[in-house]
């Protein structure tokens, strides 16, 4: 099969790594002097050091060449949300693609399915995602995903693309609950990292903080916001328990790979979030969907405390200690 990657970013770099042992692979990067000095090194040293690409895998910074490429197969499209639009728009009637990007798109508040039915209602499109970090998949490393689309045929070919003794692709016909789970889960890393963040700092002063008591509860009631949300947009209950769901917010809440976790770690610390984003150096999508998450939520009459909570520590109106507070002190109620 011929797969086109387009983003050379660390997740992209990752999977077309992973799919180039089976298939013809071109992994195409915006950046014409990143390119050259992949091509030099047959690395992605800036995204993901060390990671070795294989002499089949292609390079090119040419769009029209890279989308040939891929045209008859699968192009993936690997960059951030924001440029989720722009490129499929420019891909031709009759390709089939997928993305995957995590999050809701800044301003309208779309889901990817959504963009897409918007601006290439003629392509068969869907997305890849699950727990996993790009560094274990470009390593090898056991992994599962979702390759998930509202068109069987394509959930089939991320699975033929991407499926291999290391890394299990699992189907799905439910795109916005796997959508769903990726965006939110992001955001509840953010949290879950500010309350291990308030644990360490206290620690280190003799003092107690937050503990892993607090941690579960942060998941668990993390993914009862996920699931409500899902639900009020469509998707599967089961979806959300699992891959795309549990399975990347625990990942993503606990793992020290993990971006988002890191922006919470470093809020706890007390670190302005400009200095947080020039220190981490990569996209943190947490960041810019946890807005567009609470609207969502607040236009479908969903309750979402913590993700209000980790807007609220965001946009600065509220510190990390008042937001363990506020939702420590909510009112009782039944869990379900």
């Amino acid at each position: 099969m011929k797969i086109t990657v387009l983003g050379a970013g660390a997740w992209g770099t990752a999977l077309a790594i992973a799919a180039s042992a089976r298939h013809d692979v071109l992994l195409w990067a915006r950046d014409g002097a990143a390119l050259s000095a992949m091509r030099h090194a047959r690395s992605n040293e800036r995204y993901l050091p060390g990671a070795a690409f294989p002499a089949s895998l292609r390079l090119d910074d040419d769009l029209d060449t890279a989308i040939r490429h891929g045209r008859d197969g699968l192009i993936v499209i690997a960059t951030p949300m924001s440029g989720l639009r722009g490129m499929l728009a420019q891909l031709p009637e009759g390709a089939r693609a997928q993305w995957l990007c995590k999050g809701f798109e800044a301003g309208t508040g779309r889901l990817g399915h959504e963009i897409a039915r918007e601006v290439a209602p003629h392509l068969a499109t869907g997305i890849l995602s699950g727990p996993s970090f790009a560094q274990e998949v470009a390593a090898g490393q056991p992994t599962a995903m979702v390759s998930a689309s509202a068109d069987p045929a394509l959930a089939q070919l991320g699975v033929q693309a991407f499926h291999s003794d290391r890394l299990r692709v699992y189907s799905s016909a439910d795109p916005v609950g796997v959508e769903v789970g990726g965006a939110v889960k992001n955001v509840m890393a953010i949290a879950v990292g500010i309350a291990d963040g308030l644990r360490l700092a206290a620690e280190a002063q003799g003092r107690q903080g937050p503990g892993l008591n607090a941690r579960a509860a942060l998941i668990t009631r993390g993914l009862a916001e996920m699931q409500r949300l899902a639900l009020a947009l469509g998707a599967h209950p089961e979806t959300l328990l699992g891959l795309a769901g549990l399975g990347d917010l625990v990942l993503t809440a606990t793992g020290d790979l993990s971006r988002n976790r890191r922006v919470g770690l470093l809020l706890a610390e007390g670190l302005d979030l400009p200095g947080i984003l020039a220190k981490l150096g990569h996209v943190a999508e947490g960041v810019y969907s946890a807005p567009t998450v609470l609207a969502r939520a607040r236009g479908a009459g969903v309750d979402m405390p913590i993700t209000a909570a980790v807007v609220e520590v965001l946009e600065g109106r509220m510190s990390t200690h008042a937001a363990m507070d506020a939702l420590m002190g909510r009112e009782a109620r039944s869990e379900w």
